[in-house]
C-alpha cells in the first residue's frame, strides 16, 4: 500500500480508502445486499492487513448499522490513532422536522449519534454528503467549526456538489476564520467525467485532496456491459446514473476491455488506474465485498498506463449531463 497525503492537510491516507456502504444489516434502510458483521470481518480484516488506514462510510449507510459494524470491528484489529475514519451526515436520519440536513441543530446532533455508533471520541474526517439547500451555508459552516473545535471531529471535507457552491464555501469558511474543508468526495470514473471541467481544477488551485466515489462505476467498468450482479438488479440509485447515456457508455467499457485483454489483466485494474492518473486524486473510495477484490484493487496502484492507452480510455466519452449532486 502507498500512502499520500490528503490534499495539503497534514493527514496522511492511504492511496484507497475502503468504501463501507458495502457494510450494514440487511434488514435495515434500502440496500439488501450488504454484508453483516461476521460476514464484513475477514474483508475489514484483509484490508487492514493489505495497508489500508483510510475507510469511509456514512450515517445513512443502512440506517446507521455500517457505522455500528465498521466501528466496532475496526477497533477490535487496530488502535484507534492508527485509522482514520471518515463518515458523513446530511441524509434523512428519522422522519418529521430536523431528521435531516446541515442546520446547527442537525450537524451537532449528528456528529453525537455517528460517534456513538462508531464507538469513538472523534471522527477523523466529517463530510457534508449533499449540500443542504434549505440551510444558509454560514450556518453549517460554522457548526462544523464548532465540532472541530469540541475535539470531536479532526477535518472535515464534503461531498458532491457544483464547484461555484464549493468555492463559495471555501471562501465563506476563509472569510470568518472557519475550519477549512481539506478535502472532496466527488463522483469521477471512466464513465463520468465531468467532474475534470470545473471541480478538478478548482481542488488542485486550492490544494484540496480528492476522494472519489464509484471509481469503478459500481462494477460496471469491470464486467461487460449486460452482466447483472445481485447489486446491479437492486441498486436504485446506480440504475439513475447510467440510464440517458447506455450507448457511449457501453463504447467506453468495451475500451477498458481492450486496454485490459492488451495487458493481461483484469478490467477493474484499468479503470481503477486511469482514476488514481488524475494527479489531484487522493485515494479513490472503492469497494470490496469479496477477498479476490483485493487483487485488483492493490494491483492498480502499481499500473501506469502509457499516453496511447489514456487516449484508448478516454477517445470514446461523451459529455453527460451532470449528475450524482443532490
Amino acid at each position: 500500500m502507498d500512502y499520500t497525503r490528503l490534499g495539503s492537510s497534514g493527514l496522511q491516507v492511504s492511496r484507497l480508502c475502503l468504501g463501507c456502504m458495502t457494510f450494514g444489516e440487511p434488514s435495515r434502510g434500502p440496500h439488501e445486499w450488504t454484508l453483516d458483521a461476521e460476514q464484513a470481518r475477514p474483508i475489514l480484516r484483509k484490508a487492514v492487513d493489505s495497508g489500508f488506514n483510510f475507510f469511509d462510510t456514512a450515517n445513512v449507510y443502512s440506517d446507521g448499522s455500517s457505522e455500528e459494524i465498521v466501528g466496532k470491528l475496526l477497533l477490535e484489529m487496530v488502535p484507534r490513532e492508527k485509522l482514520v475514519i471518515a463518515t458523513k451526515l446530511c441524509g434523512r436520519m428519522r422522519p418529521g422536522p430536523n431528521g435531516a440536513g446541515l442546520s446547527r441543530k442537525a450537524v451537532l446532533h449528528e456528529i453525537d449519534a455517528s460517534l456513538k455508533r462508531l464507538g469513538t471520541d472523534y471522527v477523523d474526517l466529517y463530510q457534508i454528503h449533499r449540500l443542504d439547500h434549505e440551510t444558509p451555508m454560514e450556518e453549517t459552516l460554522e457548526a462544523l467549526h464548532d465540532v472541530v473545535k469540541a475535539g470531536k471531529v479532526r477535518y472535515i471535507g464534503a461531498s458532491s456538489m457544483y464547484a461555484w457552491e464549493f468555492a463559495t464555501m471555501l471562501h465563506i469558511a476563509e472569510a470568518n476564520g472557519w475550519t477549512r474543508f481539506v478535502s472532496m468526495q466527488n463522483y469521477l470514473n471512466l464513465l463520468y467525467r465531468e467532474e475534470e471541467r470545473e471541480m478538478l481544477p478548482l481542488c488542485a488551485a486550492e490544494g484540496i485532496g480528492v476522494i472519489p466515489w464509484s471509481p469503478l462505476a459500481r462494477g460496471r467498468l469491470t464486467r461487460d456491459w449486460d452482466a447483472q450482479t445481485h447489486r446491479s438488479q437492486t441498486d436504485e440509485f446506480g440504475k439513475t446514473l447510467y440510464a440517458r447515456t447506455a450507448d457511449a457508455d457501453r463504447k467506453v467499457v468495451e475500451a477498458v476491455a481492450t486496454v485490459a485483454a492488451a495487458r493481461g489483466v483484469p478490467r477493474a485494474q484499468i479503470a481503477l488506474a486511469w482514476v488514481l492518473a488524475k494527479p489531484m486524486v487522493s485515494a479513490p473510495i472503492v469497494g470490496a465485498s469479496r477477498l479476490e477484490h483485493f487483487d485488483d484493487l492493490l494491483a492498480a496502484l502499481s499500473i501506469s498506463l502509457t499516453d496511447d492507452e489514456m487516449k484508448q480510455l478516454e477517445t470514446p466519452y461523451v459529455p453527460h449531463d451532470v449528475t450524482g449532486i443532490g
